[in-house]
């Protein structure tokens, strides 16, 4: 992919990101203030929609967000360059996306 085309979704992942970051971290505090357990946490996010949905386009912005980032990281501390770099930050990508959904099933389902 073009350097601004990676540009582009970084930034627009970032855009996608911060409300979705500020919304998690408000819940977190609703939660904890009402004090919710896990279970009752679980219970009201199973088989959730609106959280799937919601934490499902958290896991993906994520994802891309953070492995453009790894990728120019690596770019300007290691000097790596070309396709190896490429298949590496796709793959980094691949993982954040695999781990993400697996524990937004965990928690929705």
């Amino acid at each position: 992919m073009g350097e601004a085309r990676l540009y582009v979704a970084q930034r627009v992942s970032a855009l996608i990101l911060a409300p979705l970051v500020l919304a998690h971290l408000g819940l977190i505090v609703i939660a904890v203030r009402g004090g919710l357990s896990a279970a009752e946490i679980l219970a009201r996010t199973h088989d959730s929609p609106l959280w799937a949905g919601f934490y499902g386009l958290f896991v993906v912005a994520a994802a891309v967000h953070g492995s453009i980032g790894l990728r120019a990281v690596a770019a300007e501390t290691l000097g790596w360059r070309g396709r190896g770099l490429e298949w590496a930050t796709l793959g980094v990508g691949l993982a954040f996306l695999a781990l993400g959904l697996g524990a937004v099933v965990a928690v929705i389902a």
